[in-house]
């Protein structure tokens, strides 16, 4: 029986091995600067836990808590590492996680981080696995994950050597931790952790953990800190107060700046392993995910499980031609978006309810950190193509949520809505997925959510400023973002419209179809652009459309100007055309967002800008250069090769469906546009399940820098730069030939 088991064992790592073309594409270093906010740790696909390197509170940067934004916790230019976080946001703009910090050391005990961190060197970081050398006391650091546990494997040379846990560092604005020593190769605990972005301190809440050590340490203790820097947290700053050290204690201690320690003394060089399971719900569950997803694994057996679950679903998208940077960059992308949302719920299918955070339980993976107002573009619309079953128990995660709360999430994070950006996006993800043929949820419940947010005049937590919208078609500069906010709830509006007429509710059609274009009471014929206007209905004066990018305030628009909203209006381009005077029009006020440089590729409100040309015949070629040097200048193999904020996978789904060579212009509508591939040939394997088609297959031929000249979908001219998404997944092969 051993022998069959051990065969097994090494069949599997082989296959993982063997099975790398895929993740041998994916570089995690990429978006680890130019605030990118990725990190390169490792990670199970929709993981839970992440193990990162945390270099983020070093020498370099000894600041007052709340004095820099702190959104991630790595960043490549960054040199001093204090240890290794195990629950952690990707791509994410907002401070939050980044807690339960794991640190090797050797020779005398330290607990002072500032102290204690290292320099590293020799990185390395693959779908699942990262390992670097810390310089300071020779340690080579390798990390892998479950899907709950992150799992750690410390090369100790010779001599005293540590283990630290501590508790007092972290982005989360949140304080607050316990920790206990159970034995000699076991520590738990919990750590607060929320306040994202800084907003409602009400909303903080508990993440537990199991540590469990291969080796049983000779001495252990915990430690604790008093604050006593003029009241920021001792952690942050010098330390100044005295480190009570308590060796050998077993009961649980509580504070902010606490830790506890592992200590050894090896005899030759030797490796500990370290497992760390969390859970949102208990130590109890905590441990149970440690012991269900590792218990007997070695770090290689861990690894090669998740190297083969990443190489399952990269292999979901095959391209050929292309560099190897291309490809690169593609995987890559792809691999950041397969990150969030991520698992919320524990081994056994409990997890935290939204509003009450009572323990319910899921047969399927309830999903967590729905960012909206970014992935609601692009990022859901890929999902629901190339993993519609994700895409499905994400929605089903969004209806449980409403079960729960009495509302759609707006932006959800671990069971709390921080009501992070504007807008009311949830529904249309909803009619999206739906309308693209994914159908096995309850759509008569989702329509009553999505119209629940957009009738309820009092006491709506996601359309503020509802009755003056819904009364004057508009909202006035007593809201924030009157302009933007009026534009989101109007393509919020037209997706109920069109999942209204779907379902046969014809009077909400008509409402909601007329509700859904009222952004145009707000368009200045005079400067062709969308403005803010006062309560009385007159414009809002000083006017300047150039304020408000690069986060400077603007009355009128959030992140972003005039010029940047000026086409945000997805599902009435063709309402916008008549609007600018006609094609021609609309084509010279769209050139000036690109020639005046007002695009900003890094954030939301302009990503499909450069697609819209395909709605004027004759300038489609423009959507085709522009799309592949926006590409070729922002989208690079190295750290800072994403233009900014991946938010949470939006800026990486861009880039996917860019070099693949269609886009979901209209979100909530089941089309695409086409522009120009950037590789030979794309196969999508098709869900069967769901689709009745076995793959999707785009190629390019003729001129690589080329543009357009014809496009054939089953040998058979398409005339049309749009598509339906039901022509793509009974199985179709898209050719799209250049000149």
């Amino acid at each position: 029986m051993k022998k069959k088991i051990f065969l097994y064992i090494v069949l599997l790592y082989g296959v993982a091995l063997n099975a790398q073309e895929f993740s041998n594409y994916v570089n995690p270093f990429i978006g680890t600067s130019n605030f990118g906010a990725t990190n390169p740790g490792a990670i199970a696909p929709r993981g839970m836990v992440s193990v990162s390197p945390f270099n983020v509170s070093g020498k370099q940067n000894v600041l007052e808590k709340d004095s820099r934004w702190l959104s991630n916790p790595y960043v490549k230019e960054n040199t001093f590492l204090t240890g290794f976080s195990h629950v952690n946001l990707s791509g994410v703009g907002c401070p939050d996680l980044g807690v339960i910090l794991m640190m090797p050391t050797t020779g005398k005990l330290e607990t002072n981080h500032l102290k204690y961190g290292s320099t590293y060197t020799n990185e390395v970081a693959k779908a699942g696995y990262y390992s670097t050398k810390l310089e300071k006391y020779n340690i080579n650091v390798e990390t892998t994950a479950s899907t709950r546990t992150g799992v750690s494997r410390y090369s100790f040379p010779e001599g005293e050597s540590n283990i630290l846990l501590n508790l007092g560092v972290g982005l989360t604005n949140e304080q607050g931790a316990t920790v206990k020593i159970v034995s000699a190769t076991e520590i738990e605990g919990v750590r607060n952790v929320g306040t994202f972005c800084y907003y409602k301190p009400e909303e903080a809440y508990p993440v537990y953990f199991v540590a469990k050590f291969s080796k049983p340490a000779k001495e252990y203790g915990v430690w604790k800190t008093p604050k006593t820097y003029k009241g920021v947290e001792a952690e942050w700053m010098p330390y100044n107060g005295k480190t009570r050290i308590l060796k050998g204690y077993r009961k649980e201690v509580v504070g902010d700046s606490i830790g506890a320690y592992f200590k050894y003394n090896f005899s030759k060089p030797t490796t500990v392993e370290v497992k760390v399971g969390v859970s949102y719900i208990s130590i109890e569950n905590a441990r149970e995910n440690l012991e269900k997803e590792t218990k007997d694994l070695s770090f290689e057996e861990v690894y090669s499980k998740t190297a083969l679950n990443w190489n399952t679903l990269l292999q979901k998208i095959k391209v050929e031609g292309g560099s190897e940077d291309d490809k690169t960059i593609f995987y890559t992308a792809l691999y950041h978006t397969l990150i969030h949302p991520n698992t919320l719920n524990d081994y056994n299918g409990e997890y935290p309810s939204m509003a009450t955070r009572e323990t319910l339980k899921t047969e399927g993976t309830r999903f967590t950190v729905f960012s909206f107002w970014d992935t609601y573009r692009n990022l859901h619309a890929l999902m629901s193509l190339i993993y519609p079953k994700q895409q499905s128990n994400m929605v089903k995660s969004m209806l449980n949520i409403y079960d729960e709360s009495g509302w759609l999430p707006k932006w959800e994070l671990n069971a709390t809505e921080t009501t992070t950006m504007v807008g009311d996006p949830a529904g249309i993800v909803l009619v999206d997925t739906y309308l693209k043929g994914i159908k096995d949820f309850d759509i008569e419940k989702a329509y009553e959510a999505m119209r629940k947010s957009a009738t309820q005049l009092e006491n709506n937590p996601l359309r503020p400023g509802i009755k003056e919208y819904v009364t004057n078609g508009y909202l006035t500069t007593k809201n924030n973002g009157s302009v933007s906010t009026t534009q989101e709830y109007n393509i919020s509006d037209y997706s109920i419209a069109l999942l209204a007429k779907e379902l046969g509710k014809k009077e909400d059609y008509k409402r909601f179809s007329k509700q859904a274009f009222t952004y145009r009471n707000l368009y200045d014929k005079n400067l062709k652009l969308l403005r803010p206007k006062k309560i009385d209905g007159s414009w809002y004066e000083p006017f300047d459309p150039l304020a408000g990018a690069n986060f400077t305030k603007n009355i009128g628009f959030i992140e972003g100007n005039a010029w940047q909203y000026a086409f945000m209006v997805s599902h009435d381009t063709k309402g916008l055309i008549k609007l600018m005077g006609g094609k021609r029009k609309f084509s010279s006020q769209l050139q000036k967002v690109f020639s005046t440089n007002q695009f900003d590729m890094a954030n939301e409100p302009d990503i499909g800008y450069p697609y819209l040309f395909n709605y004027v015949q004759g300038e489609e070629w423009r959507s085709q250069n522009k799309v592949r040097e926006l590409v070729k200048k922002y989208f690079k193999n190295t750290p800072d090769g994403l233009p900014g904020n991946d938010d949470t996978g939006t800026m990486s789904a861009w880039l996917i469906y860019s070099m693949m060579g269609i886009y979901p212009i209209s979100p909530g509508e089941p089309f695409y546009t086409i522009t120009a591939p950037m590789f030979d040939k794309v196969t999508i394997a098709l869900d069967q399940k769901y689709y009745n088609g076995k793959e999707l297959v785009i190629t390019r031929t003729g001129a690589k820098e080329g543009v357009i000249s014809t496009i054939q979908r089953n040998g058979k001219e398409h005339k049309s730069y749009f598509i339906n998404h039901s022509d793509l997944i009974n199985g179709a092969t898209l050719n799209i030939h250049l000149k």
